[in-house]
């Protein structure tokens, strides 16, 4: 299957999530949040609980609601062993759809920058800061100060749909607009900066693609090292470096666009 075939298909499969995920659309009719039985599952990708529309709850956001309440994560923790043990990180490449969004803005056509290497590295410290902050402050650290997802899901529909939260928009609310119109803004430029530099989640699923199912596997005998791989990845990474690399995000345009067949995809 030709390259441009294989991200159609799984631009239709990310747009089809989106829209399985935030499906509700009766909050156009009656105000409100979903609180049906599927609102104690979590979806596998960053997709905010307080979203009028969304049917899951995010399992960032469960995994902050379980340390508030200081009770272990076992749910969860369970949750994310056996999406990350099956397919590590496959899930923001062909599920998420902040990952989307960043995908389609970076097709503006516009000068691209490289991402410094050092910002990788910087969602570490989030994800031990939300972990932590939830933890003694009884606070959704990552939900309540940075998630744009959030904010374009649930904060920027809620000051629309629901006339008594207006009021409520203050400086946390402004704040948060502002990272989103930044992630939103840099993505034009950047290929998915907040996936690659905050995102807590996707650190997560990465740190498990070494233990996975799904996996690369390289050929160095026919690499050559011609970088198309680095060209079409969107999370810039040579996959010849390290295939099993928590940036990887399975989405397969590396192996689909390797002129000499070097890179393989093998499950077990």
């Amino acid at each position: 299957m030709p390259p441009v075939h294989r991200d159609r298909l799984r631009y239709s499969i990310l747009a089809g999530s989106t829209i399985l995920q935030n499906g509700y659309f009766v909050s156009l009719i009656r105000p409100g949040i979903y609180q049906g039985v599927l609102k104690g599952c979590p979806t596998p990708s960053l997709n905010c609980y307080s979203c009028p529309f969304a049917y899951f709850s995010c399992p960032l956001g469960l995994l902050q609601h379980w340390m508030v309440i200081r009770s272990f994560p076992f749910y969860i923790l369970g949750f994310f062993a056996v999406i990350g043990s099956i397919a590590g990180r496959i899930q923001c490449g062909w599920l998420c759809p902040f990952g989307l969004l960043q995908e389609l803005l970076y097709k503006i056509k516009s000068v691209k920058i490289k991402l410094p290497r050092g910002f990788l590295y910087l969602k570490y410290p989030i994800l031990i800061l939300t972990l932590g902050f939830s933890f003694y402050a009884f606070e959704p650290f990552f939900c309540q100060f940075i998630c744009p997802q959030g904010t374009l899901q649930a904060g920027i529909p809620h000051v629309l749909l629901f006339r008594e939260y207006r009021s409520l928009a203050g400086i946390l609310y402004y704040w948060k607009l502002f990272l989103l119109l930044l992630f939103l803004s840099l993505s034009i430029f950047i290929k998915r900066p907040f996936c690659r530099a905050v995102c807590p989640l996707g650190l997560i699923y990465g740190i498990l693609n070494r233990i996975s199912l799904v996996k690369y596997r390289v050929d160095m005998n026919l690499c050559v090292k011609c970088n198309l791989c680095q060209d079409v990845c969107p999370m810039d990474i040579r996959i010849y470096e390290d295939p099993q690399s928590a940036e990887c995000i399975r989405c397969d345009r590396c192996r689909k666009v390797c002129p000499r067949g070097a890179i393989k995809r093998e499950v077990g």
